[in-house]
């Protein structure tokens, strides 16, 4: 079965990591970025391939964007600025200027959701990464994360289906 083409993407920047990854498992941001740009500007790349990558990086570009005009406190003391973009929801933007009253309710509603959802993950994150220092501490002769994993909390390669089970693991434990 031929992988789909955002799969694909996926697997080129999967193998530019791995080849680019340290004794330490590090990689450098700066260096993946570097090395897929070098693998999607291949003349051997597939059409399908090259054309799913400038949908992602016009999605990139876009998210970007407004990611800047998001209003924010300026030296007026107020988040309005008439070029910033308030987004109230199901993918619309609106300028601030143009806003009405209940594009800035609902504005309001999903930027509580959003925070609630954010607020709930990073409790997530805090209980897991607490758990796994403690962890540590009682697993002395442990230093690598996955070894910890199996020893103490019953991971297994098993656990977790990939994303796409036809496709092959890069990452052998």
């Amino acid at each position: 079965m031929k992988p789909t083409t955002n799969t694909r993407l996926q697997q080129i920047v999967e193998q530019c990591a791995i080849a680019l990854t340290d004794a330490d498992g590090r990689v450098s941001k700066r260096e993946l970025t570097v090395a897929v740009r070098e693998q999607l500007t291949s003349d051997d790349l597939d059409h399908h391939t090259k054309t799913a990558a400038l949908g992602q990086l016009a999605s990139s570009l876009v998210t970007g964007f407004g990611e800047q005009r998001n209003p924010r406190r300026r030296r007026a003391d107020t988040l309005f600025h008439p070029r910033d973009l308030i987004k109230p929801g199901n993918g619309v933007w609106v300028w601030m200027d143009q806003a009405t009253d209940s594009d800035l309710l609902a504005w309001s509603r999903l930027s509580r959701r959003n925070r609630a959802r954010v607020d709930r993950a990073d409790d997530e994150v805090q209980d897991y990464v607490d758990q796994r220092t403690d962890a540590f501490r009682t697993h002395t002769g442990i230093v690598r994360l996955i070894d910890l994993e199996r020893a103490a909390f019953g991971w297994n390669d098993t656990d977790d289906e990939p994303e796409e089970p036809d496709q092959p693991g890069l990452f052998a434990a």
